[in-house]
């Protein structure tokens, strides 16, 4: 098993743990100082998480984020920043939301950052579920935040998502590039019928790409450099890969799925489903290979102590920025009534702990809930860290500290 931990940056002095000072200084995701600090603690987090063995390191991309939380708007320039600070740690965003950008921008930065780390790149793909950002920035492709709901607009994000991912890999894999997509009404090049007037066109028939130029001198392709640095491109990998739709779609694409469900049962039916889907595309998976899941983890002398320490600073933000987004039905019990949505209230560290959404406790206790996933899913390739509640909340040394125990106590039972 590998491990990576998932950052969602937040803004120190943002959040419901530190009210007054958000309020005073709102919209604090404006003040550069508060930017600053929290530049340092991502920072020192991928350096530590670098040196004590963690296997990646895994950050969003959001936007708009005024308040502080999911605070990262550009993960390839992010991690590009980080790249030069460590050494072996693969970098992943998870994800680069795909409907808000443009295919060939998309596939240039990606390889830029997979060249610039020499191969650590392992890129996260998504479809972006925040209206208030991706409706902006999907509009060129008329394409609305993902519902997860079969709508139309649902199905609209789906398809410029696959398109998107589709026109990236013809970028990284052919010399020349040449295509019409009906589904963008894009062309490449444009106009379609070729560039006229290009004018270095001795310049490009000498030394460019075979193809670029027709024989009635049109630019009639484009050669997108440069390529990734890993051959074809770096490995895909999906968050969060819930409904059945994404399931099939991750492994129809052979893209690693990242889970957020947090029952032991309801994840292993998932990554079956993914590795029956997986098998009809010929690819043999074991149950749990080429899959990984997140928790929360906290881990301190007694269960009390880390619910305590680490729990008590997450159950507000998440239920009151989350909990709308729908975020909490994954606290959801077998007792809860069917068809009521999960309060806010019910949104505690306890609960957490209790539906394995989070794993507080000893070290013993992370392992054996750990090994619960593996009684299950026995090849079960990855597991991430989701450090919400804990980086811009806590302070910087004893996150640092929990990632320490957790590569000192948990990993090398594991590998």
């Amino acid at each position: 098993m590998k491990f990576s931990i998932f950052l969602n940056p937040q803004i120190p002095g943002s959040g419901y743990a530190a009210e007054e000072n958000a309020k005073a200084k709102r919209p604090i995701g404006r003040d550069t100082e508060s930017y600053q600090k929290l530049l340092h603690e991502v920072r020192e987090i991928a350096v530590h998480a670098d040196r004590i063995g963690f296997d990646a390191l895994m950050m969003t991309e959001h936007h708009f984020h005024s308040e502080g939380m999911e605070f990262s708007v550009n993960p390839l320039m992010f991690l590009t920043d980080l790249a030069a600070r460590t050494e072996r740690i693969l970098l992943a965003p998870l994800g680069m939301v795909l409907p808000a950008w443009d295919p060939i921008r998309a596939a240039e930065d990606v390889a830029l950052l997979d060249q610039f780390c020499k191969g650590r790149l392992r890129l996260g793909v998504a479809r972006g579920y925040q209206n208030r950002w991706m409706n902006v920035l999907g509009q060129r492709w008329h394409a609305a935040a993902a519902r997860s709901d079969g709508s139309a607009s649902d199905t609209r994000n789906f398809d410029v998502f696959g398109e998107v991912l589709k026109i990236m890999k013809m970028a990284w894999t052919q010399e020349t590039l040449r295509y019409k997509s009906d589904v963008l009404d894009y062309e490449i090049p444009y106009p379609f019928d070729g560039i006229e007037g290009w004018p270095a066109l001795e310049w490009t028939k000498t030394f460019g790409a075979p193809g670029e130029i027709s024989d009635d001198d049109k630019v009639q392709a484009v050669s997108v450099c440069p390529r990734p640095y890993q051959n074809p491109h770096p490995e895909l990998w999906q968050p969060f890969t819930i409904s059945d739709r994404s399931v099939i779609r991750a492994a129809q694409e052979n893209i690693l799925p990242w889970m957020f469900t947090p029952n032991p049962d309801d994840h292993a039916a998932k990554a079956k489903l993914y590795q029956e889907e997986s098998a009809r595309q010929g690819r043999d998976y074991k149950l749990g290979e080429h899959t990984g899941i997140l928790k929360i983890v906290g881990i301190a002398e007694t269960t009390e102590e880390a619910i305590n320490t680490f729990g008590r600073s997450i159950p507000k933000d998440f239920a009151a920025f989350f909990g709308p987004f729908g975020y909490l039905e994954v606290l959801r019990k077998k007792e809860d009534e069917k068809h009521k949505p999960i309060s806010p209230e019910k949104g505690d560290a306890k609960r957490m702990n209790d539906v394995e959404m989070a794993l507080f406790g000893t070290p013993d206790d992370v392992k054996r809930g750990i090994q619960r996933m593996l009684d299950r899913m026995p090849d079960l390739e990855w597991f991430g860290l989701y450090m919400q509640g804990q980086q811009g909340v806590l302070p910087l040394d004893t996150v640092k500290r929990n990632l320490e125990l957790f590569a000192t106590k948990v990993i090398p039972e594991f590998q």
